[in-house]
């Protein structure tokens, strides 16, 4: 065997590639030619050169990302959150008052039992969704426009009813607690209005430049038919050219 095919077969074995001759034939050949051993060691440790590097030390930058990390921001509008939660509380308890037929004040007519019902149901939502918007406080800006439209509605209907003697000022009273669950529920939505905490799963909770990353990257993606979604022609290799 000459020495150009037993340093063939062993830069194959290196590789973990199919060696040109059998394998006893170049262990023969490398155990009598020293200059084939001499090879084979400035080839395994060029190779291992190549495929292991030394472990670097890095510096120690716990200390400095510690020093500028920015604390999450103290908890704003506890006392309307739970002052939110108390008056959600007491609403719930007047719809249950209804739900058990204690006494609000309204007299027996012609389908009264279906209003009495309708009454029930909104006392006993209302309440939920206090509660929820005084334990979820993203959910207060929801809930403005509906009890705000209901309070409207609902104070000119009391003051009609109180006129006409169907109401009684007892009855009308209930409804303070809506009132003050309107304030509280706008409190909580002011107080939590320029809270900039991210929300898991949402882009939000991404930095401005990796937020604009991101919707460069979704600007360009290719779709079915092979055009990027923001419009433009799909980019070609440049070394590309059509044949005449």
């Amino acid at each position: 065997m000459e020495c150009a095919t037993c340093r063939e077969a062993l830069s194959a074995r290196l590789d973990a590639e199919q060696e040109p001759v059998p394998a006893a034939w170049t262990d023969e050949h490398l155990a009598q030619c020293p200059a084939c051993q001499q090879w084979q060691a400035r080839a395994t440790a060029l190779t291992r050169a190549l495929r292991v590097r030394p472990a670097t030390a890095t510096p120690d930058l716990v200390g400095p990302v510690l020093e500028t990390a920015v604390l999450p921001a103290p908890s704003r509008g506890w006392w309307a959150r739970a002052a939110l939660g108390a008056v959600a509380v007491a609403q719930l308890t007047l719809g249950m008052a209804e739900v058990l037929g204690v006494d609000q004040g309204m007299p027996d007519m012609a389908g009264s039992a279906h209003l009495f019902n309708e009454s029930t149901a909104w006392n006993l939502a209302l309440g939920l969704g206090m509660l929820w918007a005084a334990l979820r406080t993203r959910a207060a800006s929801g809930m403005l426009p509906l009890l705000g439209g209901f309070l409207l509605v609902l104070g000119a209907f009391s003051v009609h009813d109180l006129l006409d003697g169907t109401a009684t000022l007892g009855r009308v009273a209930s409804h303070g607690l809506l009132v003050v669950g309107m304030g509280l529920l706008y409190a909580v939505h002011r107080g939590h209005a320029d809270d900039r905490s991210p929300t898991p799963g949402r882009g939000d909770a991404l930095p401005s430049s990796t937020a604009d990353t991101a919707t460069a990257a979704d600007d360009s993606t290719i779709r079915p038919s092979g055009r990027p979604s923001g419009g433009r022609p799909p980019l070609r290799p440049a070394g590309h050219h059509r044949a005449a």
